[in-house]
Order: structure tokens, then C-alpha cells, then sequence
């Protein structure tokens, strides 16, 4: 039989859209009735149970079944096996996979989706608040733009979730947030707001730009590493000022007496104080980002002296002292992998960063530092695996392992039961650059396969 994937402009086509438009009253005039029409409706749910047959399935946590079976139902996977073993319910629509593979939505460990559009056109960036340079208490949550067309773009090539992340510029430029690729609005596709926050310690972040009339604090890495250091000692003050305000409160609550002390005056709150409470109590992760040995070394000092919980970023050129990073046992972003060595470095240094981590026993998840590129990070781990990445950990460092790192394994990163049906159905392998991805589901939703690429190339090619 041949495969329903090959017709999916009649299977999938935009007439059967992901969310539908909301009821509203009698409209005056048909501009009314069209403009409404495309408004979405606020719940992004999956209708029926959808059955995918006879493909071949990536599970990432159970190995590969080649004739295999995945239900889904209510957006989550009700059932994966294979065919001779999974009962499909009645009322499901069945798809004949056969010749396809079926894996787990692919997950972008860093991105600037919904933050950026044109990126020579100022009006369309929020990327950066440029004013200060210790930002914590800024949200890519507040600036994330949902209808951007480069999310579409990513979503084609199988990536259904990211985190989004400010650009580098400042040393604490904000907090991330962890998304969905589909949605009907932006509180939709934001699954956790705040979930990490950046510490970039790269240099690049020095206020030394533009001649030395115009140099401002910090403009050595001496001040980037003091006004972190002040940063993190004002907030343990800040902290140890309510705790202290909210101790006086409940003493004076207590007191019945007729010599009852007044309540005490609460501290002035602090939103930049604020924001680095949790992290400085362990309760969420600091991505870290070092370039250079040294620039690492110095950061990690940092971190440990404020006992934060870490994931390592952008180490591209820390290769001398990969031992020590072993050492941490803390996760690393790494990617893009098409960065050029330095002069001092081996051709290949970039190229098989990953290979070495994962040869010392640390857990590795890539990231296209991009919007414009997201669509490209399945071929940054085919890419590391010419360079001595095992296969399997390279998918793993693009779903089940980014899953973990972000807290989100119990929802996403592989096909098992009661997982999200973030699921991907393609002609091939994942990680080869000639595989061509027919159709994303999003909770169990069939997501349109076009975008403004797409939508451009068929007006074009008429």
C-alpha cells in the first residue's frame, strides 16, 4: 500500500487548520466575517485519536521498532508498540506510515524565536535590553512574539520545542523561557516562563566598544566579574532584609500586650534583586557561558562561590581543560558546530567538541543560537556524529537529554506513554541533510506544513 505521508496535501491540507476561529456575533460586513474568522480559539487540544501504522519508530528510551505503532489521544501518546501489539481504537483516523520514520519532536536548547523577525530592521528586534548590564529581572516571555514566521520555518524541519533565550550582549541579560512551537497566542506556547537564566562571562560583554572616550564599567573582565559578584551579594542582602521584615511581623502579630510593638515597614521591593533569589537558592539553573579556558574557569569560580546550579554554554574553545568541565558533572549546550577553530586550535576542534564531552562522561544537548536557523539543529548533530558522536546520543542531545536538562522529560523527548504527542513523521533519517520532514504533530494536532518560505517558493515557481 503505498504510504498516505506521499498525499499529504489532501491529508493535512490548510483547509483543515490546527486551531479554528472564534463564534462571534452576527458580523456587519464580510470584512468583519473574514478578519474574525482567523482569529484562534484559545484551547489547542486534539479532536480524535490519530494513529500512525507500519512506520518505523525512533522510541530515543526503548530502541527502534521497525513496524510499529503510536496512538494518540487527548495530545498525549496513549499507546507505541509494535503492530502486532497495540490495539487501535475505533473512532481513530488511521495513517499508513509505512516507509516513514516516526520520532519524538526535536528540542532547541537556545534560540531568539519570537524576538527577533528582520534582523537589519531594529522595529522587529527585541533581542537585548542594552541599557544596563545586570538585567535578571527582564522576561523573553514579555517580548516573545508568537506570530513570527520564522516559527513555522523550525517547525518543517521537526523542531517543536525551544528555549528562548536574550541575546548575549549583557552579562545577566534576562531569563528564558521554554516553548511550544504551536499555539493559538503566545500564553500558549509559553509552557514555562523563567525557566533558566543566562550568566554570559565571554568578554564580549565589556562596555569598550567604540574608542576609550567612550568606555564605561565594566569595561575589563576585572569588572564583569565584580559587578556579578555585587549583583549576587545584593541580592543575598536583599533576601536576608525580608526574611528579617517578615520574622519582626509575625513576632508583632503574636504580641497581645498592651505594649504591642508597631508592624515593621516592609523593605522596598527590588525587581532586579528579586529575580535572582531563586537561583541563588538552587532553585532554578544558570546557563553559563565561557568561551576560553580562563573566561571558564573564572566563571565557574563564580558560580560555586554563590552555590548556583549551572549548565554550561558556549565552550566552543575550552578544549585544554575538557577534563575539568568533566568534572563539574553539569550538562553543555554546544552548537553551532560550524565555528571556525582558531588559529592555535586543530581543524577539527569545534567539529568534535561533542564527541569529546560525550567520550568523558557528560551529558550534551545543541542549541542553533538563532531564529533564522533553528531549522538546521537536526543537521548540527548529523554533523557531530562524522566526528565521533555515537548516533544515538546525538538524537539524544536533540530531544531526551534536552528534555531532562530543561525538567521537562516527564512530558517530552521520546515516544512513551503519557508523553506529549510532540511527534515527527519523515522519509528518512532524522539526522541526514536529504531527509525531508512530511508531517509535525503538536499535542496530537497535524501542524500545516508551509511557511512564508514555502508560501514564497510556490507563488514564485509558477
Amino acid at each position: 500500500m503505498k504510504p498516505q505521508f506521499s498525499v499529504l496535501s489532501s491529508q493535512f491540507s490548510v483547509s483543515q487548520p490546527v486551531w479554528r476561529g472564534h463564534s462571534c456575533p452576527r458580523p456587519l460586513t464580510l470584512i468583519l466575517i473574514l478578519i474574525v474568522s482567523t482569529l484562534p480559539k484559545l484551547c489547542f487540544a486534539q479532536e480524535k485519536p490519530v494513529v500512525l501504522k507500519s512506520g518505523k519508530l525512533l522510541t530515543v528510551t526503548h530502541g527502534v521498532i521497525e513496524s510499529g505503532v503510536i496512538v494518540m489521544q487527548g495530545g498525549k501518546i496513549a499507546a507505541v508498540g509494535p503492530s502486532s501489539s497495540v490495539t487501535i481504537p475505533s473512532e481513530a483516523k488511521v495513517i499508513d506510515a509505512t516507509g516513514m520514520t516516526i520520532y519524538p519532536g526535536l528540542i532547541d536548547s537556545e534560540t531568539q524565536l519570537g524576538l527577533t523577525e528582520i534582523s537589519a530592521e531594529n522595529m522587529t528586534n527585541d533581542l537585548v535590553e542594552l541599557s544596563e548590564e545586570i538585567m535578571p529581572h527582564m522576561h523573553t516571555a514579555d517580548a516573545f512574539h508568537a506570530e513570527s514566521v520564522l516559527i513555522p520555518v523550525a517547525r518543517m524541519n521537526g523542531i517543536t520545542n525551544a528555549v528562548v533565550s536574550p541575546e548575549g550582549a549583557d552579562t545577566l541579560p534576562g531569563q528564558d523561557s521554554f516553548i511550544q512551537l504551536a499555539g493559538a497566542s503566545a500564553p500558549e506556547m509559553l509552557l514555562i516562563r523563567d525557566n533558566a537564566m543566562p550568566l554570559n562571562f565571554t568578554g564580549d560583554e565589556r562596555r569598550n566598544k567604540g574608542g576609550f572616550d567612550k568606555r564605561k564599567f565594566p569595561s575589563t573582565r576585572m569588572g564583569l566579574a565584580a559587578q556579578l559578584r555585587q549583583a549576587f551579594l545584593d541580592a543575598q542582602d536583599y533576601k536576608s532584609k525580608w526574611i528579617d521584615y517578615e520574622r519582626k511581623k509575625s513576632e508583632a502579630a503574636q504580641n497581645n500586650s498592651k505594649d504591642k510593638k508597631p508592624e515593621p515597614t516592609a523593605p522596598k521591593h527590588d525587581l532586579k534583586l528579586e529575580a535572582l533569589i531563586p537561583y541563588l537558592e538552587g532553585k532554578k539553573t544558570v546557563v553559563l557561558a565561557a568561551q576560553t579556558s580562563s573566561d571558564l574557569q573564572t566563571a565557574v569560580s563564580l558560580a560555586n562561590e554563590f552555590k548556583l546550579k549551572f549548565v554550561l554554554n558556549h565552550i566552543a574553545h575550552s578544549q585544554p581543560i575538557l577534563d575539568y568541565v568533566a568534572s563539574l558533572k553539569v550538562p553543555v549546550i554546544v552548537g553551532p558546530i560550524y565555528e571556525d577553530p582558531k588559529e592555535d586550535e586543530r581543524y577539527d576542534t569545534v567539529y568534535s567538541l561533542p564527541a569529546q564531552l560525550y567520550k568523558r562522561g557528560v551529558k550534551i544537548v545543541f542549541a542553533s543560537y538563532s531564529a533564522h536557523n533553528v531549522r538546521n539543529l537536526p543537521d548540527q548533530a548529523g554533523f557531530a556524529t562524522a566526528f565521533g558522536l555515537p548516533y544515538d546520543e546525538a538524537l539524544k542531545a536533540i530531544t531526551l537529554n534536552a528534555a531532562e536538562v530543561w525538567g521537562v522529560a516527564d512530558q517530552l523527548g521520546s515516544l512513551d506513554v503519557g508523553k506529549t504527542a510532540n511527534i515527527v513523521v519523515a522519509n528518512g533519517d532524522p539526522l541526514d541533510v536529504k531527509t525531508d520532514v512530511k508531517q509535525v504533530f503538536i499535542q496530537g494536532r497535524a501542524i500545516p506544513m508551509t511557511s512564508r518560505q514555502t508560501q514564497l517558493r510556490d507563488e514564485y515557481s509558477k
